[in-house]
């Protein structure tokens, strides 16, 4: 019977090359039976994360830097820890602590046992290598998923689902299909599990639900994104009657005890379309009475949704399940009711609505020298959008100012001079910006998609969202520290330090692009967002940009303070936005304890519940927007085949290049075998696919001409034929070879000259490897990561 090698054999065989080998490589030359790859490729993946080998893009793998054989590695005392189990569409996973301050586990298919993604389970670590912490899966604490998404499918009287998501066991087994569902091969359909597995082996049992039509109608497909996701739109009928059970005005038994800033000329500034209004900011200058240093005084008040979201209700437990509002391009699927969230706490112009609300005084130089948070009940003087300010400040000339933005201007012009000066502080110390195009859907009357284009804004227009932006980053801080300081138990906003394999990808593209960049330097975020600022008017930066953004951490939740590396904060949390995201409102109560001057009773395992809830839905909210944002441009491609585009190189994976083209602002995969007349691979970095006969290199950044062939709509992929490379007036960049050091750089002629065997051999490589993963095709597994920070219609702290 076939076999896997010992591990042992393959590193000694990586110890010998001197180059990267592909999974096929490595199966030819050690004699794996290529049916084996797979596990292969699962055993060299739990090798990478030993620390032992190295992993390179398209399934190549070499020793790493010092390592030695896995015998020789230490093994740490066993220890237990419960978690979130995610797990790769390849077999593996990893397990989320949150709370902890410790670093997630990674585990091997072969110790999933009957564990699936997206359950809470407790993880064994079983040793600690350099690349961290590797465990096996105890037990299964909660199941995470019961309705699965998927296509029916009948052979005979088999009936089995094929699940939508890489993520989950499959083919899943149905029973009994009823007769009224008229299941048939193809519908898109949603099945419940029934038995879950209990060894590494086995696949889940499942009945079918309900039928939802054909695969691929749009209709239907964003139906399956929403049902495999679990985001429900409608709210129990208990949990709406509890909203409307508060009425359509705040009572006289409410504002009693509170401070009264309805005299405070207080602004909501949203943009354009803004479906809900949860900040108010007034900023004056100081005067004599608010100390000698004192330069400006700046109000932010927030509605005060912890005034009816209350703990132990079933508003709180359906907020807390949600955690955030998601944004579709036809639609918003919100967090709370509507009752509260477009009426009774969307502070609207002219009406008296309950805040929260801090007073910060501060210098000449932005420093706030003291502050007070305030139970507050207050009156939006007016509603103005970003064009409005921006308008009235004379940032733009695209419209005249509304008279109400006149009306307005003396304060806002403070607003604006204070913004300016915390800008001007926040990146003085180090804060990072991104600048890159995030898609915007143009859908037409009837919902289809008929242009998808970039979200530029006008540079005035951006200019008024700073202005906002800095004062929701300045209350933010400002709790964060106050809580920090009291030593107030809460959910921060942290975001780690980048990861170092990544930025030594961006480093070294950065290099060929001519503007050198030290791998050190991202550990300091002032070095970083000086790099930032220099390669602003490079031709490339927005492929920069992009490139350095992902190798970023995402930021998350987490009761443990350790700082926001992207804002250069030593303290960060979210309390602008209680009625879109639940860490908010947690943060409210804690406030609001304060006022009343009483300890706040926020309960530590409670926080870290939410706070795992919370940075898990978030990832979840991203996901569907995305993904639907997705379908939308493959559903518009469909009525461009066969024509052709420009647009540049975003991203490298192990199938191909996706291309940006520049209208519509669609990704399109050109597979390594539409690249050209000749094998390509990716080289050590994945910064440049190469062509294996010719040399023909094409690199992240280039620009390319495709021509549109096929479109997945159950993949959201666009598929695409590189017709010619585009040649810019830019300096010539090496590119490093296979096995090669930096300082190696070969001849550009004679880096593709190899010989005919070895061509063979590539093509025979090529060949074997599209066993080796089932998304080697294009799917969603693939996808470049997207590089804009998803926002509440233009609000990017929403993500910071």
């Amino acid at each position: 019977m076939a076999s896997l090698p010992h591990r042992l054999r393959v590193f000694e065989l990586l110890q010998d090359s001197g180059r990267p080998l592909h999974v096929a490589e490595i199966a030819s030359r050690l004699g794996v039976d290529p049916t084996l790859i797979p596990g292969l490729t699962a055993m060299l993946d739990d090798m990478v994360l030993s620390g032992g080998v190295r992993a390179f893009p398209g399934h190549r793998y070499r020793v790493g830097d010092g390592a030695a054989p896995e015998r020789e590695r230490p093994v740490r005392l066993v220890r237990e820890r419960p978690g979130v189990l995610t797990v790769n569409p390849r077999g593996f996973g990893f397990v989320a602590s949150a709370g902890t301050g410790e670093p997630d586990v990674y585990v091997s298919s072969d110790m999933l046992h009957g564990a699936m993604h997206g359950d809470r389970v407790v993880v064994r670590v079983i040793r600690t290598s350099s690349r961290g912490p590797e465990g096996e899966i105890v037990r299964v604490e909660q199941r995470a998923i019961r309705r699965v998404p998927g296509v029916v499918r009948r052979r005979g009287k088999s009936v089995w689902l094929e699940p939508d998501d890489a993520r989950m066991r499959g083919p899943i087994p149905l029973g009994k299909v009823p007769d009224e569902l008229n299941a048939q091969d193809g519908d898109a359909a949603i099945a419940v599990i029934t038995r879950y597995p209990e060894q590494k082996d086995e696949l889940p049992e499942a009945t079918l639900d309900r039928v939802l039509g054909r695969a691929g109608d749009p209709k239907v497909e964003i139906e399956k994104v929403l049902a495999r996701e679990e985001v429900v739109e409608t709210f129990p009928e208990a949990v709406s009657a509890e909203a409307r059970a508060f009425g359509d005005a705040i009572t006289d038994a409410q504002i009693e005890g509170r401070e009264d800033l309805r005299p405070l000329p207080l602004l909501t500034i949203d943009p354009a379309d803004a479906r809900d209004h949860d900040d108010a900011v007034y900023v004056r200058r100081a005067t004599e009475h608010d100390g000698e240093e004192a330069a400006y005084v700046a109000w932010i008040a927030i509605a005060d949704v912890s005034a009816y979201v209350t703990p132990g209700s079933g508003l709180d437990a359906e907020a807390m399940k949600r955690s955030t509002s998601i944004y579709l391009p036809d639609r918003a699927i919100p967090m709370l009711p509507r009752e509260l969230s477009t009426h009774l706490c969307s502070l609207v112009p002219n009406e008296d609505r309950l805040c929260l609300a801090v007073e910060v005084v501060l210098d000449a130089t932005a420093t706030p020298l003291r502050h007070r948070f305030v139970e507050g009940v207050m009156r939006s003087r007016a509603k103005l959008s970003y064009e409005d300010v921006a308008r009235a400040l004379g940032f733009t000339d695209d419209a005249p100012a509304t008279a109400t933005a006149k009306q307005f201007l003396p304060s806002v012009s403070v607003a604006w001079e204070l913004s300016s000066l915390l800008r001007a502080r926040r990146m003085r110390r180090g804060a990072l910006d991104f600048d890159l195009p995030e898609p915007k859907v143009v859908l037409d009357e009837t919902g289809v998609a008929k242009d998808v284009v970039r979200a530029r804004r006008d540079p005035g227009v951006k200019k008024a969202y700073n202005l906002i932006e800095e004062l929701m980053l300045l209350a933010n801080e400002v709790v964060a520290e106050d809580l920090t300081g009291r030593t107030v138990p809460t959910v921060y906003r942290v975001h780690a330090t980048p990861d170092e394999m990544k930025v030594e990808r961006f480093a070294n593209l950065a290099t060929s692009l001519g503007m050198p960049f030290d791998p050190e330097h991202a550990k300091d975020p002032k070095a970083l967002g000086k790099f930032l600022r220099v390669i602003a008017t490079h031709p490339q930066a927005a492929v920069l940009n992009s490139l350095l953004l992902r190798a970023m951490k995402q930021a998350t939740y987490d009761v443990v303070n350790i700082g926001h590396f992207g804002l250069a904060s030593t303290a960060y949390l979210h309390f602008t936005s209680p009625i879109r995201r639940y860490p908010d409102l947690v943060v409210h109560r804690a406030v609001h304890h304060l006022c009343q001057g009483r300890p706040a009773k926020n309960d530590e395992e409670a926080l870290k519940e939410a706070a795992l809830l919370a940075s898990q839905n978030e990832r979840k909210a991203m996901d569907v927007e995305r993904e639907v944002v997705d379908l939308h441009r493959a559903l518009l491609m469909r009525n461009h085949l066969g024509e052709t585009f420009e647009g540049t190189v975003s991203a490298l994976v192990g199938s191909g290049a996706f291309v940006a083209i520049d209208a519509p602002y669609v990704d399109v995969l050109v597979k390594f075998e539409a690249m050209g007349n000749e094998p390509y691979e990716l080289d050590d970095e994945g910064l440049a696919a190469i062509g294996q006969r010719s040399g023909d290199v094409v690199r992240l950044g280039d620009r390319m001409a495709v021509r549109i062939d096929d479109v997945s709509i159950e993949r959201r992929t666009v598929l695409g034929t590189r017709l010619a490379a585009i040649r810019l007036d830019q300096p010539e960049r090496p590119t490093r070879r296979r096995g090669q050091g930096h300082g190696d750089v070969r001849d550009k002629k004679l880096a593709g000259r190899r010989s005919k065997a070895a061509a063979e051999d590539a093509r025979r490589k090529k060949g074997k490897a599209t066993g080796v993963s089932a998304k080697a095709g294009g799917g969603r597994g693939e996808k470049p990561a997207s590089a804009a920070p998803r926002s509440k219609r233009g609000k990017s702290t929403r993500r910071r």
